[in-house]
């Protein structure tokens, strides 16, 4: 039975705006660390830890009180100047934060949720009482510990440790096993031993896999977690203004009612039907600002979204022993709802991809001439009808060579790819499943699976995620989005008779198919378009199709891997299809049907998956549609 019983709605309504409440917070614990002197800041961060404390409360979720009073007193003690703040310091409140977000999932269950570890009750009272400060006087000057020490307390940690070797492996301060008791050099070794998943776990309430054999999942739920948040907060102006455009409608719907009676009674002269056009255009335009306000109260801030990532990739950059600052841009931008949850984790992985593998260690960056404080940025902007997300860094760039050699030593490229490959090709590789840049892999990276999956859930999403950098000067991931995933513009194609649709994202222009300008390179028919050697398929070789004619358009698409022309027989226009989705039964290659305005059913195709991940798999133009002079050896 629920702990909740006749409190669920209340209970919705703390979890919702405790959670905001709580990602507000970390962000501005994040700030407070570099700012450590704005007692701003650390009001805003005590009445947050009051307000949830309060709605704690009134729940009668006991343990959370106590957790959120401990972290509420600590800030008392640091805005009324009687303690400064550390790093010490704040690595205690960031585990009193991820506390705080573990009880909210026991409470998002139905459950009171369990006391706090007991470690992190102690280490609180410690706090405010001032003896963490003189703890971390006494110990290590420096706030981070090295890779290679926190390797060594981990591995101490599952073995069983001699806690004076254990902390000196930490602090890397022979003797310093005196100053520290037995239980807190666990705490700090347990602390500093954190792997990426745990600590991406603790700042945004989830979990993510990166485990060999569990490839599948990387991007998943845990088992049997709740599902996703179907709620949604609109602003009451974009309600109003749905209510006033139905109630026009239902006027015009009167109106029209009025006409077809009149007609009916066999009144057709001139101004009914004027009056029935008038009415029919009317109605036309009322659905389409009707369609267009109710999109709009789907679409939610981005900023809700990133306001757990400063948290994680300032835990990350504190455990690989970084200086990493994460700068947000257009948190305003506004995007679909049900696209928010879908993107999650796959920033989740870029952010921890650049702070890994993007950012060099202070030691590199000194010798580069570079600042210790680096610069991930992740920004949000709206260009036309797409959403764009970018993810900078200020790091060290890829080298195209290395990862062709990286490649081909793992099998993914032959020596001719390897070779054939220009630069963009050549970063796109990251994308390929099994490839990794890291000989020897760790909690954070090597096993090649996160950029693969990224790749997978934005293309999912009708998105495409592409890469630009400089050696030396950083990397930068474009994805683009499309605003939202209800409604696709597509194009029309035509094979024989039959009507099929492709997103028009894809498509970059359409042009006449010259059999005497179709060539043969290795037994594939191709197009030179303005210079560029274009590999030509065909729509019914795709489909499996028989070809009874040889196509008379072709479509000039485009993907992240490659561009290509589509043959086929003729067009039907643009359309902006309503996506119905196929749940109990999908073909391959078949995202979803739509229905014309004719009434027509109509195939929406998923061109990624009808290729296979290859250009060239089986679908090219039969060999006697080539012109006979048009063979190249």
């Amino acid at each position: 039975m629920s702990e909740f019983q006749g409190m669920e709605e209340l209970l919705q309504d703390f979890l919702l705006e405790a959670n905001d409440l709580l990602s507000s917070v970390d962000n501005k614990l994040v700030d407070l660390e570099r700012n450590p002197g704005d007692r701003g800041l650390l009001n805003d961060i005590f009445r947050g830890f009051h307000t949830i404390k309060g709605g704690a409360g009134f729940l009668s979720a006991t343990e959370l009180v106590t957790l959120c009073h401990l972290t509420e007193n600590l800030f008392d003690r640091l805005r009324n100047g009687e303690l400064v703040v550390t790093h010490e310091i704040m690595d205690v409140i960031m585990e009193a934060t991820s506390g705080v977000r573990q009880m909210f999932r026991a409470l998002a269950d139905n459950q009171q949720p369990d006391a706090a570890p007991a470690n992190l009750l102690a280490t609180l009272r410690r706090a405010i009482a001032g003896e963490l400060n003189q703890t971390a006087a006494a110990s290590a000057p420096a706030a981070v510990a090295s890779p290679v020490a926190v390797q060594s307390a981990a591995a101490a940690v599952d073995g069983g440790p001699d806690w004076g070797n254990l902390l000196a492996a930490v602090t890397d301060v022979p003797g310093a096993a005196d100053e520290v008791t037995m239980p807190e050099t666990a705490a700090l070794a347990h602390e500093l031993a954190k792997s990426p998943e745990q600590i991406i776990e603790q700042a945004s309430g989830r979990r993510l896999t990166d485990k060999p054999g569990n490839q599948g999942a990387i991007l998943g739920r845990r088992e049997g977690e709740r599902a996703r948040d179907n709620t949604i907060r609109v602003d009451t102006a974009r309600l109003d203004q749905v209510l006033n455009l139905s109630g026009e409608i239902g006027l015009t719907k009167n109106r029209l009612n009025s006409l077809r009676s009149d007609i009916l009674a066999g009144r057709s002269d001139a101004d009914i039907m004027s009056s029935l056009d008038q009415a029919v255009s009317q109605l036309d335009l009322l659905v389409s600002d009707l369609q267009s306000a109710v999109m709009k109260t789907r679409m939610q801030p981005i900023g809700r979204l990133f306001q757990k990532y400063p948290r994680i990739a300032r835990d990350l950059a504190r455990n690989l022993g970084k200086d990493v600052e994460l700068v947000l841009v257009g948190e305003e931008t506004e995007i679909d709802k049900t696209m928010i949850e879908d993107l999650s984790d796959p920033i989740i992985h870029l952010i921890r991809n650049a702070v890994d593998h993007g950012i060099e260690s202070p030691a590199e960056r000194a010798a580069n001439g570079k600042p210790a404080h680096s610069t991930v940025r992740l920004e949000a902007r709206q260009e036309g009808d797409h959403i764009v997300l970018l993810v900078a860094d200020d790091g060290r760039g890829m080298d195209p060579e290395r990862l062709r050699t990286k490649a081909l030593e793992k099998g993914l490229i032959t020596s001719e790819e390897a070779n054939s490959m220009d630069d963009r090709q050549s970063y796109n590789l990251i994308f390929q499943p099994g490839f990794s840049t890291n000989d020897v892999a760790s909690d954070i990276s090597g096993r090649g699976v996160g950029m693969d999956v990224v790749k997978t859930n934005i293309h999912k999403l009708n998105g495409t995620i592409d890469i630009r950098t400089t050696q030396g000067g950083g990397t930068t991931f474009v994805i683009s989005l499309p605003l939202t995933l209800a409604i696709l513009p597509v194009l029309l194609i035509e094979l024989g008779e039959q009507p099929f649709a492709v997103p028009l994202s894809m498509v970059r222009e359409i042009l006449p198919i010259n059999i005497n300008q179709v060539q043969e390179v290795g037994g594939a028919a191709v197009m030179v378009v303005r210079g560029e050697v274009l590999p030509l398929l065909s729509l019914s070789g795709l489909l499996s199709w028989q070809q009874e004619r040889v196509p008379e358009y072709g479509v000039l698409m485009q993907t992240v891997e490659t561009a290509f022309i589509l043959a086929v027989d003729g067009f039907a226009g643009r359309e902006d299809a309503v996506i119905k989705s196929l749940e109990d039964f999908r073909p391959k290659g078949v995202a979803g049907v739509t229905t014309l305005s004719n009434g027509q059913i109509v195939l929406i195709l998923d061109m990624k998956e009808l290729l296979g991940g290859s250009a060239t798999s089986g679908s090219m133009i039969r060999a006697d549609f080539v012109g006979p002079q048009a063979a190249v050896a």
